[in-house]
């Protein structure tokens, strides 16, 4: 504003000034003022009641650089040189201004500048709903009056090439009723805080560049069209503008298309509802398909009623069930911070839940006379004395009560039609569903993860159960044969056995929270193998086959599939019983290095193989805990291979892991 002030100051001192040098010198001046209008204000239509004005700084960053570099540089570079006196041949003793290249360019980039401050500015009044909007309508608006008359001025400055004084006579009453309609915004709602999270939408639905865009073309192709007809001055033109006008006007008036249009326009805006029930229908299921929170929920809900309904403070309150009291869910009045702190505490009685139970649809707040109804009066918020009767829409599903919609400050305090309150039962209805469904989605998790912990616990308590078992003998029997040196010895062996399965047991199940991490180097598969079999030390109780064929080195961490080498010949050993076979064999297959571990086992079904062998939890061995072949699957894949398996009840199970050669 102090800009503005500036700018307008130097153009009266040049309006003031009695002789043509100092006339030029002052409007060169207030031109160079000007030049700090577009990166300015640009800024400020950027930022203004915005919550995440940051991310939109930096998302306009090198549109802002451009505003404040290229005018501020050529205004400075050419300061005194913006504006020329020119005389005029034909009569000696006057003169006029021609703007230079610099001041045109300067003037170029003011229009675009105020085309994109302006819609800034109605993209931050189309974001906000309810008293938001109320609270900035009347900045915005004089905002709108200043820089609507400075398209008009700066469009006029690019078409003729000189200065005309009656621009800055237009800026000068539009500067005053701008900052008049500015005073009584600030004076009706002081500045009280708004937080506005507009689109990103830059382009296709902005009124400001539609009509910006419209009037400048009419403007260019009408003043192409006086410079070929010899000018304003010309009574011919004047003559066919107006005749061309009536004509297309008596055209339109008796065409039966225009008139069957304009039918059809009062037929569908006039003489339909109050409001389109399917249209609004799906733009409530729209904006609430993919809301996951009961919050974010209850804040579109409340932004889509004030806006259908012209409702400008629309309040959701939810039940809380732990603290048996009304909590915020969403307002388009204000801020959760700002209802807080000037609601008290409002508990959920008995009374409160019957009545609105049995009420079950919309009704006026201010003529219920229930007791149990004062106590919601305090949630519904109002800023205006005549903001017409307040309405309370109780949020049902079947005998369950989940908050109420709270409906102020109605704009012209217009009355509640039954129709309207019928379609405000049916959202609340929809935004009731949308809450239990939220809550039993939140539920069913909460029980799944439950599931899965007692499903581990029994697990783990079971093998730590044993363990336990275990050292409680070796204590009861410590005190008799402690003298004996191979108790001693045995003793001191199956603590460490114990230990040894305590530690695995944790291993295995660290592998479910933990992120696998690789060493990959790069090796032997036959060496890794045959080291895997190694470190099994005899402990298999058989003798395993093997059949390893010539690789290539693969580029894998050695423990990692070692690890998986020794779970599945474990497996294997474990379905064999007291007899049978184990193979292990390598080969290439399809560029691929394959590793097989085959038995004559009992085997697994189909049906084990399809739904619950890569299973975590799920194994088909007593003590198992069917977390091997989980871990193995994640190891394998972890190293771009495959794990693949073959059974048949009773035949015995084959796995084939393939792993990528090192080219």
């Amino acid at each position: 504003m102090a800009v503005l002030a500036v700018e307008s100051g130097l153009n009266a001192m040049a309006a003031r000034a009695p002789r043509p040098v100092e006339i030029v010198w002052w409007q060169n001046l207030a031109f160079v003022a000007k030049a700090f209008l577009p990166g300015v204000w640009l800024s400020f239509s950027v930022i203004y009641s915005r919550g995440n004005s940051r991310e939109w700084l930096a998302r306009w960053r090198l549109a802002l650089i451009m505003a404040f570099v290229v005018p501020i540089g050529l205004a400075i570079a050419n300061g005194s040189e913006l504006l020329e006196p020119l005389s005029f041949p034909d009569h000696p003793g006057e003169w006029w201004l021609r703007f230079t290249t610099a001041a045109k360019i300067i003037n170029g980039v003011l229009l675009i500048s105020t085309v994109l401050i302006l819609m800034n500015l109605e993209r931050t009044f189309r974001a906000a709903v309810g008293t938001m909007r109320w609270r900035i309508k009347f900045l915005i608006l004089g905002l709108g009056v200043i820089f609507g008359a400075g398209i008009y001025t700066q469009s006029q400055a690019l078409l003729f090439p000189g200065y005309n004084a009656e621009w800055t006579q237009i800026e000068t009453v539009s500067l005053i009723l701008g900052c008049t309609l500015m005073a009584v915004g600030y004076l009706r709602s002081g500045f009280a805080e708004s937080d506005v999270y507009p689109s990103r939408t830059v382009l296709h639905r902005s009124l400001t560049v539609l009509l910006a865009g419209g009037y400048l073309l009419a403007v260019g192709v009408l003043a192409q069209v006086v410079a070929f007809f010899g000018g304003l001055k010309s009574v011919q033109t004047q003559a066919f503008i107006v005749i061309a006008g009536l004509a297309v006007l008596a055209v339109g008036l008796l065409s039966e298309r225009f008139r069957q249009g304009v039918q059809r326009f009062v037929s569908e805006h006039f003489q339909r509802p109050g409001h389109d029930s399917r249209e609004i229908w799906t733009r409530l299921t729209e904006q609430t398909v993919n809301v996951l929170d009961e919050g974010g929920l209850c804040a579109t809900t409340a932004r889509l009623i004030s806006e259908t309904f012209h409702i400008l403070s629309v309040t959701i309150w939810l039940v809380d069930g732990n603290e048996g009291r009304f909590t915020v869910g969403g307002s388009s009045a204000q801020t959760a911070r700002e209802i807080e702190e000037a609601t008290p505490r409002i508990d959920v009685t008995a009374a409160i839940r019957e009545g609105l139970l049995t009420l079950g649809r919309a009704f006026d707040l201010d003529e219920a006379r229930d007791l149990w109804a004062e106590p919601l009066k305090q949630l519904a918020l109002t800023e205006f004395k005549n903001g017409g009767h307040r309405v309370c829409v109780p949020l049902l599903s079947g005998e369950r009560l989940l908050g109420v919609a709270m409906l102020a400050d109605r704009v012209n305090a217009a009355p509640y039609t039954v129709e309207e309150l019928e379609l405000l039962k049916c959202m609340a209805d929809q935004i009731a569903a949308g809450l239990v469904r939220m809550r039993l989605t939140s539920e069913l998790m909460m029980g799944k993860e439950m599931q899965a912990f007692q499903t581990m616990s029994t697990f783990f308590v079971h093998d730590l159960k044993n363990a336990a078992n275990t050292l409680n003998l070796m204590l009861q029997n410590l005190p008799t044969h402690f003298d004996d040196p191979e108790f001693r010895q045995d003793a001191l062996s199956g603590i460490a056995s114990t230990v040894k399965r305590i530690n695995d047991l944790i291993s295995r199940l660290s592998a479910l929270r933990k992120q696998l991490e690789l060493k990959p180097v790069e090796c032997d598969l036959n060496q890794l193998v045959g080291d895997a079999l190694a470190s099994l030390n005899g402990t298999l109780g058989l003798e395993v086959r093997r059949d390893f064929h010539p690789l290539l080195t693969i580029v894998a961490d050695r423990e990692q599939v070692q690890s998986v080498v020794v779970n599945l010949v474990m497996n294997a050993r474990e379905a064999l019983g007291t007899g049978g076979t184990i193979e292990v064999a390598t080969s290439e297959r399809d560029g691929q290095a394959m590793l097989s571990v085959a038995d004559n086992g009992c085997g697994m079904s189909a049906t084990f193989l399809k739904e619950s062998l890569f299973r975590p939890f799920h194994s088909t061995k007593q003590k198992g805990l069917g977390i091997g072949m989980f871990q193995s699957k994640m190891v394998v894949e972890a190293h771009r291979g495959n794990i693949q398996v073959e059974s048949e009840p009773g035949k015995g199970t084959t796995f084939r892991v393939l792993l990528p050669l090192r080219k």
